[in-house]
């Protein structure tokens, strides 16, 4: 019965989700469903499971959903992001449009941008190029994706992206964890897009097929100037920078260093949402700082183009009320995710799916768990909360047992969440593809192939890391 609850639960949530139902109103419901059976009384689980959860991941995250939101619409409004993005395409020129797009999607999301916004920001750029260079528009959401959501969000080392840092305050890592493994998963993400796209552009322009006809969201060329780019690429710099020193993974004695007895003063308090230790929300911490500093850094660099458009207080106001729906978005997710791990019944798919492994060690269960859950919510965001918060302390106790670096847990799961969240019911698939104004039927066929690809990446890295044990 408890098993069967879950899994309709779970049903019932993909189901709903896909139909446009907020995952804000139905994951506590389906949540409460899942407890049929169990033993729990319906609002107790609401109340102090569901909403618990949902209250840490605010407690924890919520800083920087808001930073990076309103960093990210200062740079868009004060134009420092297309500035950058018209730089890389046109200094490339359009016999290089494939790679341009890559290279600016890469820039702008490692520097700190939303998802979203550079997925705004490049495919005016990107389409204008295709155009010229009279590559098929539908080759474009394939090759946003993978320019986005990839390489530059989960793979490269000190990427700023949510995504990277999720496992931090589960397994007390930084945003820098396995550079070699991340570094190679980025160039094999990056190569595998820029292989197929091309090999697809040659093949259907060998058919005859160029651009072709499109009217929905067609881009004009803009005559509109543009802040000087190496001005403009000093905020995306400062994310970066400011972050390695103020985290400090590699532990230089020059860079900062957080007081580790700083949270101390607070125990007597009995705050209940306090964190175990300081090695739990430095990293957060840390790009919470870059962050600042940048946002400050791009409001001065576009100060002239944000008073045109109606002040600072429109992007900050813009990001602040974007960032309350996105980070209860993920939160709700991992609080349903923590309700069915809580659930008696759950014990049985618990063990089912720590029976997973290669070697002796727990990646290939995080690797499988977080690509179901990911599947599931259309989300590596989402997958990747619900899973550690069903499992993310069973990982890291078995990872101690054998020796292995909480470090390659973190960037195995970052890339195992980003196998298969392109489900044609993913909210960011969605939104992509009506940015380029294209359909499922048109575009869909490369999403596919290119999910395949990019899930290789994950175990490709796993075998890498079993024959050598790099990090």
């Amino acid at each position: 019965m408890g098993i069967s609850m879950i899994v309709f639960s779970l049903i019932l949530l993909m189901f709903f989700a896909y139909r446009g139902y907020s995952i804000i109103f139905i994951a506590p419901i389906f949540a409460v469903v899942a407890a049929i059976g169990s033993g729990h009384a319906s609002m107790p689980v609401y109340s102090e499971i569901y909403m618990t959860k949902a209250a840490e991941y605010i407690k924890t995250y919520y800083p920087v959903f808001l930073l990076g939101a309103v960093f990210a619409k200062i740079m868009e409004q004060g134009g420092l992001a297309a500035a950058v993005a018209d730089k890389i395409v046109t200094a490339l020129g359009r016999d290089k449009a494939i790679l341009a797009v890559l290279l600016g999607c890469g820039v702008l999301t490692y520097g700190g941008l939303s998802v979203f916004v550079v997925a705004f920001v490049m495919y005016p750029f990107a389409a204008i190029l295709f155009k010229q260079a009279d590559i098929p528009k539908k080759l474009l959401p394939g090759l946003l994706w993978m320019g986005i959501f990839t390489y530059s969000m989960v793979a490269i080392p000190g990427t700023p992206q949510i995504q990277n840092i999720i496992p931090t305050s589960f397994f007390g890592t930084s945003t820098w964890s396995a550079p070699v493994l991340g570094l190679i998963g980025g160039v094999l993400y990056f190569l595998l897009a820029w292989g197929w796209v091309s090999y697809r552009h040659k093949k259907l322009k060998a058919k005859g097929e160029g651009y072709g006809h499109h009217v929905l969201n067609e881009p004009e060329e803009s005559r509109e100037a543009l802040p000087d780019w190496r001005l403009s690429s000093l905020p995306l710099l400062l994310v970066i920078v400011l972050n390695l020193i103020i985290s400090n993974p590699f532990h230089w004695d020059w860079a900062y260093h957080w007081d580790p007895g700083s949270l101390d003063s607070f125990i007597p308090l009995h705050l209940s949402l306090l964190a175990g230790g300081v090695d739990k929300v430095q990293a957060i911490w840390s790009i919470n700082a870059a962050l600042i500093v940048s946002c400050i850094a791009a409001a001065i660099i576009g100060r002239k183009r944000l008073k045109l458009k109606g002040g600072l207080s429109k992007p900050i106001n813009t990001g602040a009320i974007g960032s309350t729906t996105a980070i209860l978005n993920v939160a709700s997710g991992y609080a349903y995710g923590c309700v069915i791990a809580a659930l008696p019944a759950f014990a049985i798919i618990k063990e089912a799916l720590l029976g997973l492994q290669i070697g002796d060690g727990p990646l290939m269960s995080a690797i499988v768990t977080t690509g179901i859950m990911t599947g599931v919510t259309g989300s590596s965001s989402g997958g990747m909360t619900i899973a550690l918060g069903m499992l993310g302390q069973e990982w890291l106790a078995w990872a101690q047992q054998i020796g292995m670096s909480p470090d390659v847990l973190h960037r195995i799961i970052c890339m195992a969440s980003e196998c298969i969240d392109t489900v044609p019911q993913s909210g960011a698939l969605v939104t992509l593809l009506a940015v380029c104004g294209l359909t499922h039927r048109e575009s869909y066929y490369d999403v596919v192939i290119l999910t395949l690809l990019k899930t290789l990446v994950v175990f490709v890295c796993l075998g890498i890391y079993l024959v050598t044990g790099i990090e």
